[in-house]
């Protein structure tokens, strides 16, 4: 294991806890109770959340390239810069949620309202209609509601789960989050069947804001609150939450996980190279998320559980070489093989790495930090990844869909070895 991810402070260790031993360690028996208590309270609870919003959410992502590409008749490059706002232009806003959750002990508030933001924001595709700059204000402002809701929503899954759980907590999470990703392009895809219509999306939108309310009523009913009383907290300042980046192992983290994400395809460019370079009839282009979300749902959990056995720097490492052998098979002749293996690929590398991140970096953080601390981790991760697409879009648009890809993997490789050294460095 390269990083100390059960560090705690003397003063979280409670040695006359019920179910402790004279040595002050957790019987099994007590962890075992603890941790399955968990993980159907509140971590099964914001699971369910996340699995309505990324129904909706997913339903919109999985007609976006299809209604802007062969709709709207925007080039390789201007997809970028608005897939690029999608994915990080309000990253900024990921450190105002997360340390305004921190600073008022208030996470569940800051995540509803960016829970409530973004299905607002589905209406908002109804009234923007062709618009491209109008487009581009909502898909922001929808990225503004997931900007502020997941620090918290992760310091509240985090801070609901003992150390040697984090793994599986957010394995779990991430499992009912991935089913709603998995279920959302497939309602994209039965309402524009049903409404027997390939170029009016409206129907879409209205259901996608429907199903993002009872996420946010999910959220209001059944999420608690994690951790003391107010009173019992340390006061939280802004000169504490920049003092975060003077914890090496913390920092270490954070460097190494920008570079990776400065190199990584969205997932709008894989479909798209996928479906060009099979010629692949653009209506079965919304399908494609669901081959990626059916293998992250499948390995959610086991990867989860192998990250607080193995060590989650190992699993990540991992998740990045998947990545990486995602891309070289793109260089391949395509065919359906070849289909079937990236998208296996990818699902497995999001199951590595996305929820097993923040499990990683979670512990390194003291508790009245903890949503600030993540926010910083993913304000990194989300900008590199803005960064990535405008660079990807580019580079398709001068020498073509192939040369991205081989331009792309080559700086993957060098990020891949970087976070290896990093993270060996940042052991607790």
């Amino acid at each position: 294991m390269y990083i100390s991810e059960t560090r705690k402070s003397d003063s979280q260790k409670e040695p006359s806890e019920p179910g402790m031993s004279e040595a002050g360690a957790s019987t099994p028996a007590a962890r075992g109770t603890r941790v399955g208590h968990v993980l159907t309270g509140n971590v099964l609870a914001l699971g369910m959340v996340s699995l309505f919003t990324d129904v909706s959410s997913e339903m919109v992502t999985a007609i976006l390239p299809l209604y802007l590409i062969y709709q709207l008749h925007l080039s390789p490059l201007l997809f970028g810069l608005l897939d690029g706002v999608y994915t990080g232009a309000t990253a900024v806003l990921r450190l105002v949620g997360g340390h305004v959750a921190d600073r008022f002990r208030r996470r569940k508030l800051v995540a509803g309202i960016g829970y409530g933001l973004s299905a607002v924001c589905k209406v908002g595709f109804l009234l923007a209609g062709r618009s491209v700059p109008l487009i581009g204000l909502v898909v922001g402002l929808d990225r503004t509601g997931k900007g502020l809701r997941t620090a918290p929503r992760d310091a509240m899954i985090s801070l609901s789960a003992p150390p040697e759980a984090q793994g599986r907590a957010f394995g779990l999470h991430r499992a009912l989050d991935t089913a709603g990703a998995l279920i959302g392009p497939l309602a994209a895809f039965g309402v524009i069947a049903a409404v027997g219509s390939t170029t009016n999306f409206n129907a879409v939108f209205v259901v996608s804001f429907c199903v993002a309310v009872i996420g946010v009523l999910v959220l209001a009913l059944f999420v608690r609150e994690p951790g003391g009383e107010a009173s019992e907290r340390p006061k939280v300042s802004l000169r504490g939450a920049v003092s975060l980046l003077r914890d090496r192992p913390f920092r270490r983290v954070l460097i190494a996980m920008v570079p990776l994400s400065l190199v990584t395809i969205s997932d709008s460019f894989l479909y798209l190279v996928l479906q060009r370079s099979l010629d692949m009839d653009a209506n079965l282009l919304p399908l494609l998320p669901v081959g990626v979300s059916a293998f992250y749902l499948l390995a959610a959990v086991p990867f989860g559980r192998l990250a607080d056995r193995v060590g989650r720097s190992t699993v990540v490492i991992g998740g990045y070489v998947a990545l990486l052998a995602c891309y070289g098979l793109l260089l391949l002749p395509p065919g359906y093989t070849i289909l079937f293996a990236v998208l296996a690929l990818r699902g497995a590398s999001y199951a590595a790495t996305d929820g097993v991140v923040s499990a990683l970096a979670g512990p390194l953080l003291p508790e009245e930090h903890r949503a600030t601390g993540l926010a910083v981790v993913q304000t990194g991760q989300a900008l590199a990844l803005m960064v990535a697409s405008w660079a990807f879009g580019a580079l398709w648009t001068e020498g073509g869909p192939q040369t991205a890809v081989q331009v792309m993997g080559v700086a993957l490789c060098l990020a891949v070895a970087l976070a290896v050294v990093l993270l060996r460095k940042a052991r607790g």
